[in-house]
């Protein structure tokens, strides 16, 4: 594995809970003693499609990606996520039901997670808790939004500069056609895209 920065405790993710409202010290000695820590490899399949997702992760290094593949077998790339952020299968976790999408790591990670019992523990005991997880929540339907928005309202040069603004590392962090897939676009509009002088 590539060299990965030694992180054992949960500092950036008290911050990042943080940022939604305070954290208590009794429910931060409880997080502490819930989240398991994982370093795992690039290419490492997280959740694969048939799975139920048992575990809501936190990446505190690395970068992911969610896909699936249609009846025709082709790859479409539902998202990235990278440091800091939270990701889930949002209805295998929140139903416990089969997955329809993989989550694959583009690099080597370390992933802090808790159970979706342990979660749903947390919320009966710290009902302060509720709203960072609804928050989260409607963090992620904004996001799906969005995407969805820019696939039927964005001309793909504009899909490829929002790409870019917020992942500005993407080019290193995942494959040309990973990124095609995502933009709903061919390899070769893409090639056109990045030689474009309007970028």
């Amino acid at each position: 594995m590539a060299e990965i920065q030694e992180l054992t405790d949960t500092e950036l993710l008290f911050h990042v809970l943080s940022m939604i409202a305070p954290l208590g010290l009794a429910l931060r000695n409880d997080l502490n003693a819930l989240v398991r820590t994982d370093q795992l490899p690039k290419k490492h399949l997280l959740l694969k499609q048939g799975q139920t997702a048992r575990r809501i992760y936190f990446i505190k290094q690395g970068f992911a990606r969610a896909f699936y593949h249609d009846l025709d077998g082709k790859e479409h790339t539902l998202w990235f996520m990278g440091t800091g952020d939270v990701m889930i299968s949002v209805y295998s976790f929140f139903t416990q039901q089969p997955a329809s999408e993989n989550i694959e790591l583009l690099e080597d990670s370390v992933l802090q997670s808790i159970t979706a019992q342990e979660l749903q523990d947390v919320y009966t005991d710290y009902s302060t808790f509720n709203f960072h997880g609804r928050k989260l929540t409607e963090l992620y339907y904004i996001k799906a939004e969005e995407r969805a928005i820019m696939l039927h309202c964005k001309k793909p040069i504009d899909r490829y500069k929002l790409l870019l603004k917020t992942h500005p590392n993407i080019l290193q962090q995942a494959s040309l056609k990973q990124i095609a897939s995502y933009l709903g676009i061919e390899l070769e509009t893409l090639s056109r895209l990045r030689a474009s002088k309007d970028l």
